[in-house]
């Protein structure tokens, strides 16, 4: 029985996280259910300059990963389907990742509001029981966000900053370094198997590439 990652992309700034997640599951073997929010869309296009459109998902999304689809599981569902297959509890799947995630999906997530599909698809698979890495990258933080957070934390989420290391690749980190960091702490949250950054060893250089 297929059981896909959810992958949820709201509208805050960080796509490319979003896009690193999503290759490891790929690398890793995974299944994909993808839901790009209305919000994000707009947000896709501004930091990468590509459409992300329902007509042609398949074709945006192999232009925005960079790479060919050919024999990947992936399913995309548009964010106004509420009827779509992660909206329900019955819906086999391993569990969610919201990246990045919005201070409005947050919110949304933490307080039931399943105001699009998005947002719905969290909350069912925090009420299965099932893993949910919650991934925000606004700075700074209001009161209310950082009680949403908590809420979301309570409610069984990992509550995952995208607040990329520098002990892998030093000061000389390039930009996909420190987003491949993130990616794959998310990778490691999920029990994905990666080798997106050098893991730390206990020592100060011996190790390092």
């Amino acid at each position: 029985m297929r059981e896909p990652w959810v992958v949820g992309v709201s509208g805050a700034s960080g796509t490319p996280y979003a896009a690193a997640v999503v290759r490891g599951l790929l690398d890793a073997g995974a299944s994909v259910d993808l839901i790009v929010s209305r919000a994000a869309r707009l947000t896709v296009l501004d930091e990468t300059g590509r459409p992300f459109r329902d007509a042609h998902w398949s074709e945006d999304l192999a232009a925005w990963l960079g790479r060919d689809l050919d024999g990947a599981d992936v399913r995309h569902w548009p964010a106004g389907d509420l009827a779509a297959g992660p909206s329900s509890g019955s819906y086999p799947a391993r569990g969610m990742v919201v990246v990045p995630a919005s201070t409005a999906a947050c919110a949304g997530i933490a307080i039931g509001l399943s105001k699009d599909l998005l947002q719905r698809a969290a909350e069912v698979n925090l009420k299965e029981r099932r893993r949910v890495v919650v991934v925000p990258r606004e700075t700074p933080v209001t009161r209310s966000h950082l009680e949403h957070l908590i809420t979301l934390h309570d409610a069984g989420a990992v509550v995952m900053p995208a607040s990329p290391g520098f002990y892998g690749a030093g000061a000389a980190a390039s930009a996909a370094q420190l987003v491949d960091f993130v990616a794959g702490k998310v990778l490691d949250a999920l029990g994905v198997p990666h080798t997106l950054f050098h893991r730390w060893t206990g020592t100060l250089n011996a190790d390092r590439p």
